[in-house]
């Protein structure tokens, strides 16, 4: 009976104790929040930009449909990974649609003697890369995370440094590109002059095994254009993956990307690719399959990422929209 009244004393005393902590806890965070020695840490955030990056800041930091928000990206060593979000506004057809394939133009399945590889150099004029559509039309939380590892890097590296490290990964790519089209065209001679270079060597070892699924060679290092809607490129290869006949875009990287959606930008521009070759007279076929060959800096093997008919008609829609979206930026810029 009496240890039930010491319990008793001691569960009344339980609501007075926690309260006492809670008004000792309270009364500490305030009073280190209002010394005036505290100093609050500076993050790399405050650095940012608020109007260059507003929408992005609004985005991020605004409460609406917080739990239905859906994770653009993962970051990684080298910046961030970008991944498609759905976009109510990309369900619609661009205002100026055109289709993928071409009806005017002869089927996919033309016979073409196997002669050496067009070959053809690209003009000068006034329509618009590829690559500049895509870089002018970045969207805004891709060129923030873009942005935020070239920053990092200069920091670890310093302007020049970065400056030299940008140099050398534009050789190593131009370089690798060499070595593929050699490859394809099979001369030997350069082939093992590339391969003792060291700088590609690992590369070329990456993509062996994609070389042996590649027949019919068509087109290398080869200039596209769409003659409806006035843009340009320049294509790496074009041939049969696998009996499919497709545009072929070889990447380098140092980090693995085995998912076709850490490769940024590079299935839209294989897209746009498609649709200029449809639509070029210079080609007397069609293609609507694309290859995203990534080769590893490291010699491992190479992710191949096959792009269907779909999903290529999924991804020129996209490109298409972008496309609306870098020319109504002239327009506004020529006012």
């Amino acid at each position: 009976m009496g240890s039930f009244h010491l319990l008793f004393r001691k569960s009344r005393r339980l609501p007075v104790l926690t309260t006492l902590l809670s008004e000792k806890k309270l009364s500490h965070r305030s009073l280190t929040i209002s010394s005036p020695f505290y100093k609050k840490k500076r993050t790399e955030y405050e650095n940012i930009d608020p109007q260059k990056y507003g929408n992005l800041i609004h985005y991020l930091t605004s409460g609406k449909d917080r739990s239905d928000r859906s994770k653009p990206f993962e970051e990684d060593n080298a910046g961030c990974q970008y991944k498609l979000p759905a976009n109510e506004t990309e369900t619609k057809l661009p205002e100026n649609w055109i289709p993928l394939m071409n009806p005017r133009k002869s089927s996919l399945h033309q016979k073409v003697d196997q002669g050496l590889p067009l070959q053809i150099h690209l003009q000068k004029n006034a329509w618009a890369s590829v690559t500049s559509v895509l870089q002018q039309t970045m969207p805004v939380e891709q060129a923030f995370y873009l942005e935020k590892w070239k920053q990092q890097m200069i920091l670890k590296l310093g302007k020049e440094g970065f400056e030299e490290y940008m140099k050398n990964t534009f050789q190593t790519g131009k370089s690798f590109h060499a070595a593929m089209e050699a490859l394809l065209l099979t001369k030997e001679n350069f082939v093992k002059a590339q391969k003792e270079d060291t700088s590609i060597s690992s590369y070329i070892i990456s993509v062996k095994h994609v070389l042996q699924d590649i027949t019919g060679v068509r087109a290398l290092e080869s200039a596209v254009q769409h003659e409806a809607l006035h843009y340009q490129g320049l294509v790496d290869c074009i041939a049969e993956y696998r009996g499919r006949l497709c545009i072929i875009d070889w990447k380098t990287s140092g980090k693995s990307k085995p998912f076709l959606q850490n490769t940024y930008d590079n299935p839209l521009q294989i897209a746009a690719y498609i649709g200029a070759i449809n639509h070029d007279s210079n080609y007397d076929f069609q293609v609507n399959c694309g290859l995203l060959v990534v080769a590893y800096k490291d010699g491992s093997p190479a992710h191949s990422h096959f792009m269907d008919s779909e999903l290529c008609s999924q991804y020129w829609n996209k490109w298409l929209h972008r496309l609306e979206e870098f020319e109504e930026k002239g327009k506004n810029s020529t006012v």
